[in-house]
């Protein structure tokens, strides 16, 4: 994508004027420069590398040599990154070689099949390697499922806290915890696919619900009493961004949402593509082969209104408790990948619209470009002066001046 074409999806005629500071794509001035030094921070590039960080290292899966991706990554202009510690592996044997189960073979999150990781030293590697580079990491929990499914072993928030507490003392005690960002609890709570253990039985879109408050209060006190100044939340799915407000929140120190145009109005383009999240079936990507793009092409205007009206209602949520944002995950479409008849160019269009406006409300303190900025989508991965863009933009906005307190900004 050219620079024409970036500074036009940033300022799309049919939305609402961006701030002047994100149509600054080349290098910053010196005043942003001086700024950067001595005034309000800025928010963080970030990236989410859940866990293909260590999973996906066999030849070619794009993570095999670790210094050449992130240095990868800060050419790109990211200085944040997301990974999944596996606090439950770690906390049962973190040198012990574990057999993973694949949670899909139509993405490439990961492994497509079974594969087997030992999490420490690496995870002590890893976070050394971005330390040095500047990168912030966000900790982040899928809570994959090993052979032995030790997940199902937490039977409640105190055994999550604890599994949580005991990583985190380890990352403490290798003198790496001045590098972590925040640390989420679990990934898109109380989703079934991430969290089988959480009784009773909730699913995505279901934090709310009484008992998946009650756990999240109490995991996030334990933790909080061990690590005071840690950021601290639960990353949660919700399609109703108002159910912030309605509840009380103030034990997280962020919010994660996650967010993408394909799932607003009830998932109305995944109806019309007719894309249903397949994990072990080919159809599902059949269906966004043929469907995805021109279905987009046909209305671009209405598509990227829905993502807009999305992005302001959480910017309103946020200045209404007064809750910095971070989205790791966003801004087309939640899954794509390098296929037959699947471009990158619409979904780019999409994502500099989403990172833009979101970092320009001045609520999020980390702003993703997507969910596929990893060596592993090389169709994304490959336009480097795209990302650099992007980066650029999120990291010249605005923080909004009630958001300039707290401990997630004190870490940026």
């Amino acid at each position: 994508m050219n620079r024409k074409s970036f500074l036009a999806g940033l300022a799309c005629a049919t939305l609402a004027p961006l701030s002047p500071s994100l149509l600054a794509a080349d290098k910053p001035s010196s005043s942003h420069r001086r700024a950067a030094q001595s005034g309000p921070k800025a928010p963080r590039a970030i990236s989410m590398w859940e866990f293909s960080w260590i999973e996906r290292r066999w030849d070619g899966a794009g993570y095999e040599d670790w210094d050449k991706a992130l240095d990868e990554l800060a050419e790109r202009g990211y200085n944040a990154v997301r990974i999944d510690p596996f606090p439950h592996l770690v906390a049962t044997d973190p040198h012990k070689t574990w057999t993973l189960l694949p949670e899909w073979n139509t993405q490439v999150w990961g492994s497509p099949d079974v594969n087997r990781v030992m999490i420490l030293p690496a995870l002590f590697e890893f976070i050394a390697k971005c330390k040095s580079r500047g990168i912030l990491v966000g900790l982040s929990t899928w809570y994959r499922q090993d052979e032995d499914n030790t997940r199902m072993t937490i039977t409640g928030p105190d055994v999550l806290a604890a599994q949580w507490i005991k990583t985190l003392d380890l990352i403490e005690g290798a003198g790496l915890l001045d590098a972590i960002l925040y640390a989420d609890l679990c990934n898109e709570w109380p989703g079934d696919a991430w969290a089988p253990f959480m009784k009773p039985h909730l699913n995505f879109g279901e934090w709310d619900h009484p008992a998946s408050l009650a756990f999240m209060h109490t995991a996030l006190a334990l933790v909080r009493a061990r690590f005071p100044r840690l950021p601290l939340l639960f990353s949660c799915s919700s399609d109703r961004v108002e159910n912030y407000g309605e509840h009380d929140l103030s034990d997280f120190d962020l919010l994660d949402p996650h967010v993408w145009m394909a799932q607003e109005n009830d998932g109305e383009f995944y109806k019309i593509v007719n894309y249903a999240y397949e994990r072990f079936d080919p159809k599902g990507y059949t269906n966004l082969s043929l469907k995805a793009e021109p279905t987009y092409r046909a209305r671009p205007a209405y598509w990227q209104d829905l993502l807009a009206k999305k992005i302001d209602r959480l910017a309103a949520v946020s200045a209404q408790i007064k809750m910095p944002l971070v989205t790791t995950e966003c801004w087309a479409i939640v899954d794509y990948k390098d296929w037959p008849l699947l471009h990158w160019d619409w979904v780019k269009e999409l994502c500099v619209l989403g990172a833009g406006r979101a970092a320009a409300s001045g609520r999020w303190l980390a702003v993703a470009s997507s969910n596929f900025c990893g060596p592993q989508f090389a169709g994304m991965w490959r336009d480097k002066a795209w990302h650099q863009q992007v980066t650029q933009a999120i990291k010249t906005a605005s923080i909004a001046p009630d958001l300039r307190q707290g401990r997630l900004y004190e870490r940026l």
